[in-house]
């Protein structure tokens, strides 16, 4: 399993666009994906833009993303590479 511990930069917070590229990235993988608030969020499937927008992430918010299946090493280091081109995490 692997985790990322990010804070969101943008000063949207995690909108449409950048969520949308994360979770077309997250798609492409086998291993469960999920993203969660850090501070007692609900962790829901990162390959759903539904369930990711229903989180509501506004900026300044830290955040965790997990990765657990055969392909998550990829996984983690791609999601992040995505979401740090778009200035959305730190």
């Amino acid at each position: 399993m692997k985790k990322l511990n990010a804070v969101v930069i943008d000063p949207v917070g995690l909108h449409a666009r950048p969520a949308t590229l994360a979770v077309s990235a997250s798609a492409k993988f086998k291993c469960n994906v999920t993203v969660e608030k850090a501070e007692g969020g609900k962790a829901v499937n990162m390959k759903s833009i539904m369930a990711v927008m229903a989180l509501g992430i506004p900026t300044q918010t830290e955040i965790v993303i997990t990765c657990d299946g055969e392909d998550e090493e990829t996984a983690i280091a791609t999601i992040e590479e995505v979401l740090r081109k778009q200035n959305v995490i730190a």
